[in-house]
């Protein structure tokens, strides 16, 4: 059934898939929302509804994307009556684009990426798409490769511009780090390793590793964080299983000796993980361990946290690229060299400390990303009201 949002005549719409895209483009809408223009978010996922409503929910009007189908855009378009669409990434809908270019509402491609994955796809349909996309203004590139890919595909060079990756226009999260500490270990310690944003079969890889972290470092408390909700309750069986002794997060709470006499803390709750970046003492980025691409890097980077992964980074390539020539992550090459690395780090104190110190140097040097790109649409914000 089309849910069809509440009629903001005049408002920017802004569309971002999932969870990821939403963070993304949240500095972007917060200045805007700023400088007094009204706006509508889609979301395909439930996860990024969530995250979403958590980030801007009292500010903004929020909707689910309707099915690509032009009827359905057609009358979603009808009753929101946008004056701007602003499109994260890669979300190239030829029904979406279709009812903007009847109703003439002008599109620009925010944060545009096209990945290893998909631009085959893409290339072998380029004569679709140079149709599909031809209703888009401008995109602004994530990178050089991004930018390459849009003109390969039959968008116009004149089209495309290269104003950075809007991941980067993050800050670091508000929250009180000796407080988060003491919840987690209640000495104030242990050496935290979080692994963020776990995926099927990677837990079970992370607890393969663990004997010989615990080996070097007796005291190591691990946090593991899970991606997806309802892989919760799994995760702890798996851990439980192991016969380590286990607290989660939503039970024990607040209670400082949630970590007292444990190994593993199961962070069973959304929108923790960013907090916990500031209080880790390193921090693996999971989704890498197994082919999912890797996920968001920057958001330990920007708590001056350097990240270290497993081989699978191609969602993250070119800012993977660029912190490890900074010396602000490590790639492993696979499990047992993720194992090594991470035993060296517990054991070389000062070289861990070196890799989160050119983390936070290296977002240091990345400010001025939402400048740019607020720069770039000057142009189609001209003609769209502001709330009196």
């Amino acid at each position: 059934m089309l849910q069809l949002p509440e009629s903001l005549p005049g408002c920017i719409w802004v569309h971002a898939c999932s969870v990821g895209e939403v963070g993304s483009v949240a500095p972007l809408i917060r200045r805007l929302l700023d400088r007094g223009y009204e706006i509508h978010l889609t979301v395909v996922t439930a996860t990024g509804y969530a995250h979403a409503d958590r980030l801007l929910g009292k500010h903004i009007s929020l909707s689910y994307l309707p099915w690509d189908i032009p009827s359905a855009f057609t009358r979603f378009v009808r009753v929101l009556k946008p004056a701007l669409l602003l499109l994260a990434e890669t979300e190239f809908w030829p029904g979406m684009l279709s009812a903007c270019r009847r109703a003439e509402i002008p599109v620009v491609g925010i944060n545009t990426r096209i990945s290893d994955r998909s631009f085959p796809r893409y290339y072998a349909s380029r004569f679709l798409w140079k149709r599909f996309l031809k209703p888009v203004s401008l995109f602004l590139a994530q990178g050089s490769i991004d930018a390459e890919r849009l003109v390969a595909m039959g968008v116009e060079h004149s089209k495309v511009h290269v104003a950075g990756n809007l991941k980067y226009a993050i800050t670091a999260p508000e929250v009180d780090a000796n407080e988060l500490r003491l919840q987690l270990d209640s000495g104030a310690n242990r050496p935290i390793l979080l692994v963020a944003s776990t995926h099927e079969s990677e837990d079970e890889k992370v607890l393969d590793m663990w004997p010989a972290w615990h080996a070097v470092c007796p005291d190591l408390l691990t946090v593991i964080v899970p991606r997806h909700p309802q892989r919760f309750d799994q995760v702890a069986e798996i851990i439980r299983a192991r016969g380590l002794k286990l607290a989660r997060w939503s039970e024990r709470q607040g209670e400082a000796s949630a970590a007292a006499d444990s190994d593993v803390i199961l962070i069973d709750a959304m929108g923790v993980l960013g907090k916990l970046y500031t209080v880790a003492d390193a921090v693996i980025i999971a989704g890498s361990l197994t082919n999912i691409g890797g996920h968001n890097p920057l958001e330990a980077a920007i708590c001056g946290r350097g990240a270290v992964t497993g081989p699978y980074v191609q969602n993250f390539r070119e800012i993977m690229d660029e912190m490890q020539r900074h010396q602000a992550a490590i790639i492993s090459a696979d499990d047992s060299d993720l194992e090594q690395v991470i035993s060296r780090l517990l054991t070389h104190p000062d070289e861990l400390k070196e890799l989160n110190a050119s983390a936070a140097l290296f977002m240091g040097d990345k400010g001025d990303v939402l400048e740019r790109i607020m720069a770039e649409i000057e142009p189609w914000l001209v003609n769209v009201p502001k709330k009196v």
